[in-house]
């Protein structure tokens, strides 16, 4: 049973470390100076950005952005000079002492010694790289930071000879990087073990993004387990049990784990989601230390359980929350309904909640589940597409449990809709009966949500 360390300090002198420098460290560090503009505050990044969005790459390498910078939220420099924050990039931690209250850190200077009152590990979350056979061949890459970015990006605009990519995962990396490849005008293939594409997202979403991809020209290979990388120094094809499929690169997006052997090493229990367990102030089971972002456990809101789900709101909100906390006002991280959406050229696909009925059964609920297809705008209303819903509920309690979508406009926002109610633990009753917006150009009368909201209903009567 995890014992979290209890109690917190009204305010310290003593100086609040940070480790990590992007959403959760960054925004921790930013609060923290707003509510105590008189204390030490310590930032140590191994690398030499900060606060960036990360979900910005593939659309940087499709080229829709022109540079790097314009994924950067604020400078260093902005971070030192107008925050009064000690940043101090191209500083590794490698240790934390806790009975010290102490982080090594490796530096351009040489190893130092920090003292830290309050300590908040922002490590993040590291992109996968699974044992494949010719994994470390050259022109094989992952992207999880900015100089993976910059990598993919600098190669295919200097190498005219490449023709033919492969991506390895049919995640939100993989789908929205086939667009990307697909706009330089490359041959792209992409490799699924799973049945379909998007497997969080549910069945009706992978199948239809899986189809416009396939309308896009991309060769989609589900079912279809990578077995290796062929070629002598570069890659030259993927190898799947089928097949060889010939490539001048490849990406490889299994998804991403969270960084937590500095925690481990330091004696910080590690949660059963395989992140550093938190509490729902975000501290760890060690006095003084905190974590938030990609490396931390969260509450999952429907199931009240622990979840691990790496996104960019999840990270800024319990870094912001931590930041408080430690000057002196004790602010809870709040719950997270794995909310998500993701764009596939012409498609968007959104996600909330739960979805699957294994995991819906292990939480104590018995899932019912309805999918409606209908329109994106008035029937009579030039422009408006199919939009598909699928909404999810517990059958004894009628509670809303999760919602996925897929359609060429107004998904996103409308997802939003249904996290609301999971947070509200609305039943699929009062979902139906929401007074939401309505006129012909953004959708029909009764909206998309309310339409599947009836259904379902019907459904759990039934």
């Amino acid at each position: 049973m995890l014992i979290f360390a209890l109690g917190f300090r009204s305010f310290m002198t003593d100086p609040f470390v940070v480790v990590g420098g992007d959403a959760a460290g960054m925004s921790a560090a930013s609060k923290a100076r707003r509510e105590a503009p008189d204390r030490e505050i310590v930032v140590f990044e191994r690398g030499e950005w900060v606060s960036y969005g990360a979900c910005g790459l593939p659309y940087y390498v499709k080229g829709e952005i022109d540079s790097l910078d314009e994924l950067v939220s604020v400078t260093p420099t902005e971070f030192r000079e107008e925050r009064n924050i000690d940043l101090r990039t191209n500083h590794e931690v490698t240790a934390i002492e806790p009975e010290n209250q102490v982080v090594i850190v490796d530096g351009p200077d040489g190893v130092i010694e920090q003292p830290y009152g309050e300590l908040l590990i922002a490590t993040g979350a590291s992109a996968i790289v699974p044992p494949i056979d010719g994994i470390d061949l050259a022109g094989v890459y992952t992207l999880h930071d900015m100089e993976h970015g910059e990598a993919i990006k600098n190669r295919l605009d200097s190498d005219d000879s490449i023709d033919r990519v492969g991506i390895v995962g049919g995640g939100y990396v993989g789908i929205e990087m086939a667009e990307a490849f697909h706009a330089h005008g490359l041959d792209v293939h992409l490799f699924e073990m799973l049945p379909h594409v998007l497997a969080p997202f549910g069945e009706t979403v992978g199948k239809r993004v899986a189809e416009h991809l396939r309308e896009q020209t991309v060769s989609v290979h589900l079912d279809t387990t990578v077995e290796g990388f062929k070629g002598a120094e570069s890659v030259t094809a993927v190898q799947t049990p089928d097949s060889t499929v010939p490539v001048d690169m490849v990406l490889v997006g299994a998804g991403v784990a969270p960084n937590t052997a500095l925690a481990d090493s330091a004696g910080i229990e590690i949660g059963e989601r395989g992140a550093i367990a938190t509490d729902e102030y975000g501290r760890t089971s060690t006095a003084d230390v905190y974590a938030a972002g990609d490396c931390a456990e969260m509450t999952h809101t429907v199931t009240g359980e622990p979840t691990h789900v790496p996104l960019a709101l999840t990270a800024n909100r319990a870094g912001r929350a931590v930041g408080q906390t430690v000057a002196g006002d004790p602010t809870p991280v709040g719950d997270i309904a794995g909310t998500a959406s993701v764009k596939a050229f012409d498609l968007q696909a959104a996600r909330t909640g739960l979805l699957d009925e294994t995991r819906a059964a292990e939480a104590g609920f018995d899932l019912v589940s309805r999918t409606i297809t209908t329109r994106s705008r008035a029937g009579y209303y030039p422009g408006g597409s199919p939009i598909d819903v699928t909404l999810t509920a517990d059958r004894s309690t009628g509670r809303v449990l999760g919602a996925s979508m897929v359609g060429e406009e107004g998904v996103p926002k409308r997802i939003d809709t249904v996290a609301t109610a999971l947070h509200a633990g609305m039943t699929v009753e009062e979902l139906e009966s929401l007074d939401l917006s309505y006129a012909p150009p953004f959708g029909p009368t009764w909206d998309p949500v309310l339409t599947a909201g009836k259904v379902l209903s019907g459904a759990i009567e039934h």
